[in-house]
């Protein structure tokens, strides 16, 4: 694809010229989704009307298309995230699916005995904190939080006094849907694989946005969810060295991911296919190839500069506010992406995010699935403004113009 200015890039994302209470939609609510562009909606389609058929049954043209379809995109996602193989890629039906999958085969591959100790970041979502809690609480585990600082950066230090032999794996996120913060995976991977510690990478608020290599994080598993980087919906990703998903038993039993079947023995397909038991998204899958064409778009160097413009603008107005309080503000700049989680003196993040919906702006409030990260801030919820490169800065200006209206009507 030939690279485009913003204005290019915006016309492929036809949900940006819709209103809301007769005013132009300003979309800044994707960290929870991303707005999908014509591409994946047109690739969505065409295998709704015309590919529609079950995956690699039948030996008809159309469930060989389909198939095809299904099978080139599983390679293309190893491309975009630089995995050894097609076959180190689980698909699943999103970033949820995904840790709940690894953590189930883990309990079920014996990996863990009593007394084991998984190890989670204090900033974590809580899809990449229940199923660990579910299952330390079936095997009798022991949960350990990797603790930020006041800035939300993790303290690296600390890692290294919390790591003992019975570190079985490491959970942690690519960069905080709260925060906006982008972690030090490589690090961490490096620390953790010294005590022999697996690590596990919440990716899904990373994809849209950083250049992504599985082999240069050396993280062990990776996952993340189409919805945030302009896929379909119901689309996700397992990413597992080769290795260790050969390791590991199936998550559900039944079609397709079976070798053979009797009555005394059930024997299982090789990796990846053990793990996709039943129908697959078939018509959803194959929009992560234009979604991820959009995301190289995305990351030309006209776009990258608007954005890096709109987050140095937006960084200014938070830190010289004197009602605000920014969460997630990281020594360098260029650890945090556009995403912006604020609360505001004397004003109700709910009431702020209603105001300024009325003004055309959708952005989140309350706890963002992160409710231990709000505990551990003090507070019951923020208001969250979450940038996507297609956003504008006169989209920022106007975003904090209104702000501004919504703090003087509350206060």
């Amino acid at each position: 694809m030939h690279l485009m200015d913003i204005d290019q890039i915006r016309s492929q994302f036809p949900q940006l010229k819709e209103k809301v209470y007769g005013r132009q939609l300003v979309y800044l609510d994707n960290a929870a989704t991303s707005l999908r562009p014509v591409s994946v909606a047109e690739k969505w389609a065409e295998m709704s009307l015309r590919h529609n058929s079950n995956l690699h049954r039948a030996v008809h043209k159309t469930a060989v298309d389909a198939t095809e379809e299904y099978e080139s995109t599983r390679a293309a996602v190893a491309a975009f995230i630089g995995a050894a193989a097609p076959e180190e890629i689980v698909f699943t039906s999103g970033t949820t699916q995904s840790s709940n999958l690894l953590a189930s085969c883990l309990e079920h591959g014996n990996f863990f005995a009593e007394g084991d100790e998984i190890l989670i970041c204090e900033a974590e979502h809580h899809s990449n904190i229940v199923p660990w809690q579910m299952v330390a609480a079936r095997k009798g585990l022991k949960i350990k939080v990797l603790p930020i600082d006041d800035r939300g950066q993790i303290l690296i230090s600390e890692l290294g006094n919390l790591l003992t032999p019975r570190t079985k794996i490491c959970a942690v996120a690519q960069a905080s849907n709260v925060l906006g913060i982008i972690n030090p995976i490589r690090k961490i991977a490096d620390i953790c694989h010294a005590n022999g510690t697996l690590v596990f990478v919440d990716g899904a608020q990373g994809i849209p946005h950083l250049p992504t290599d599985v082999k240069e994080m050396d993280c062990d598993f990776y996952a993340f969810s189409g919805h945030k980087m302009y896929a379909a919906p119901g689309t996700g990703i397992l990413y597992g060295k080769r290795s260790l998903l050969e390791a590991l038993p199936p998550y559900m039993g039944g079609g397709e991911m079976i070798e053979s079947v009797s009555w005394e023995k059930t024997t299982y397909a090789p990796v990846p296919r053990r793990f996709e038991a039943g129908t697959q998204n078939i018509s959803g899958v194959p929009s992560l190839r234009p979604a991820m064409e959009m995301c190289k778009l995305l990351a030309g160097r006209e776009i990258t500069a608007e954005t890096e413009r709109v987050k140095t603008f937006l960084l200014g107005f938070f830190s010289a506010h004197p009602d605000i309080t920014l969460y997630g503000n990281p020594d360098d700049p260029a650890e945090k992406l556009p995403i912006f989680s604020i609360t505001v003196k004397g004003a109700h993040h709910e009431d702020l995010a209603l105001i300024l919906d009325k003004m055309g702006i959708a952005t989140r409030s309350g706890q963002m699935c992160a409710e231990p990260l709000m505990d551990g801030f003090g507070v019951t919820g923020m208001l969250r403004a979450s940038f996507a490169p297609y956003n504008t800065m006169q989209e920022a200006v106007y975003f904090t113009e209104c702000l501004q209206k919504a703090i003087d009507m509350l206060k």
